[in-house]
């Protein structure tokens, strides 16, 4: 059985250049851009208005957002290497902190906050990924080596166990947090993997990238329990549902494809655009019905709801 979203909302041209990446509190959509300020946008709202903006976040830009599970703490990473923290206070984002460990251009990549906001994690261009204390001086408390591949991805299980990256070579890795080594090397995907996301629950790591498939491993043994196949381009963006039943991607084509994982396949195909959706995002559940929020390459924020009978 397939499923309806309609398109509810476009802010259009809502950055001067490409949107690289959308994070979702409880309230709020935050999204950042090639230029150097962070929009923040009420989701409590129909027109989605702008409740926020935070001017010259990142001088060169900024390309990945990261938010903790309960929307009171974010993490944006810069062009320029500079990762800077930030809170909600009164209702307003202030910036608590800078992730200041000699990063050049390029030693952070991809960023994942723990649930909590406690901990970061950060891949670097030679297939590093660190793990910082935000709490604790912001001091290093881990280093995990691959084989040197650029990580162009990563993320933190909610229960804070495990990490995973994937990288420029097709590699995928989780690492084990409580015992600081690696846990399974993934096989399946041989090309670039440009996002990796953890099941709500834990129990299945969803990757995908230039080999246009989604990969489903279990986390528990590694092995490859799936492949979604649908897309005809690049997966740059993979997000899961609040309950894990429900995989949300966006590729290089403009296309959002929502998928099944009880039935392993694509219920929804939504094409906004022709142009490349860098970042997609689930938003919070309103009532019965759940919604998403897309960027890329169009400069704008198009939000979806799932059409409900009745």
């Amino acid at each position: 059985m397939s499923k309806q979203y309609l398109t509810t909302h476009t802010v259009d041209n809502a950055h001067i250049t490409d949107i690289f990446s959308l994070a979702v509190t409880t309230q709020q959509v935050i999204s950042a851009s090639g230029s150097s300020d962070i929009k923040i946008f009420s989701t409590a709202e129909p027109e989605f208005p702008i409740a926020q903006t935070l001017e010259g976040a990142h001088k060169l830009g900024c390309h990945h957002l990261a938010t903790s599970q309960d929307g009171q703490r974010f993490a944006s990473a810069g062009f320029a290497g500079d990762v800077k923290l930030w809170a909600l206070e009164g209702g307003k984002w202030v910036k608590k902190g800078e992730i200041t460990d000699g990063n050049k251009a390029g030693e952070v990549w991809a960023i994942a906050l723990s649930a909590e906001g406690q901990y970061l994690a950060a891949t670097s261009v030679d297939g590093r990924i660190n793990v910082w204390d935000n709490l604790g001086g912001h001091n290093k408390i881990r280093q995990y080596e691959t084989k040197g591949s650029f990580g162009m991805t990563v993320d933190l299980s909610v229960d804070g166990r495990y990490t995973a990256s994937g990288h420029e070579n097709g590699g995928v890795y989780i690492f084990n947090n409580d015992t600081g080594r690696l846990q399974h090397s993934l096989p399946g995907l041989i090309k670039p993997v440009r996002s990796v996301a953890f099941s709500p629950g834990g129990k299945l790591l969803a990757a995908a990238g230039d080999a246009r498939v989604i990969a489903l491993y279990d986390v528990g043994s590694g092995e490859q329990v799936a492949n979604l196949t649908g897309h005809g381009a690049w997966i740059f963006s993979l997000d899961w549902s609040d309950t894990g039943e429900y995989v949300l991607s966006g590729s290089f084509d403009g296309k959002a494809k929502v998928w099944s994982i009880d039935r392993r396949e694509c219920v929804a195909t939504h094409t906004e655009t022709d142009k490349t959706l860098w970042s997609v995002k689930w938003l919070p559940k309103t009532g019965r019905s759940e919604g998403f929020a897309t960027a890329g390459a169009n400069k704008s924020i198009s939000f979806y709801r799932e059409a409900t009978g009745g």
